[in-house]
């Protein structure tokens, strides 16, 4: 028996992040309950996406022009580099507008269990731009995990012969948090009481 129009939707929006089968067949009713207003818009939404946001090739960002608005701004402080793990953590930090320098997205954090090493991250990236844009000072905003602690000791060993000042986020950001899932005064709190490593 092939399968329905409906059990493939679901098994696709089944497939984003923090959606199980139970979710996804809920969004999928809902879509299908106002179908003459959700999926129209939902396909031009989606299209528009496809068609016009490219990856920052400075930062690793998302937007519709690379260099992206945030590597372009004169109104950012140039000799500032936050470093994060993913674009989601950028946009947390960008949310509550507290953080007026620059960012570096790694695209992950090393992980011997998941097979992640150095040359899987933009870390090569990242060096080069400490060198060629002047930057003074990274902030490492990774994970308070393990991983996250053994990636912030890794590019910091690589940085320690540069002259730049090294700070990671401090109290604030609880052992196994995400900055994604952190409100605007946590993660205001976390930049100002940061420290230098």
């Amino acid at each position: 028996m092939s399968e329905t129009y409906i059990e493939k939707l679901i098994k696709i929006v089944a497939k984003l992040p923090s959606l199980g089968s139970r979710s996804a067949r809920r969004i999928v009713l809902h879509m299908i309950k106002k179908r003459e207003n959700v999926i129209p818009e939902l396909i031009t939404a989606l299209q528009d996406v496809y068609d016009n946001i490219k990856v920052c090739e400075v930062c690793g960002n998302y937007d519709t022009n690379s260099p992206c608005s945030i590597c372009c701004s004169t109104l950012r402080e140039n000799q500032t580099l936050c470093v994060v793990q993913d674009i989601s953590d950028l946009w947390a930090l960008e949310r509550g507008g507290l953080y007026k320098g620059k960012y570096h997205i790694l695209g992950g954090i090393l992980s011997a269990i998941e097979g992640i090493t150095p040359d899987d991250l933009n870390i090569d990236k990242l060096l080069q731009r400490i060198s060629s844009e002047n930057i003074t000072e990274i902030i490492l905003a990774l994970p308070a995990t393990v991983d996250g602690q053994i990636t912030m000791h890794y590019i910091s060993s690589l940085l320690k012969d540069k002259d730049v000042k090294i700070s990671t986020l401090a109290q604030g950001i609880p052992v196994g948090g995400e900055l994604d899932y952190m409100d605007d005064g946590t993660i205001k709190l976390a930049l100002d009481m940061r420290k230098q490593l």
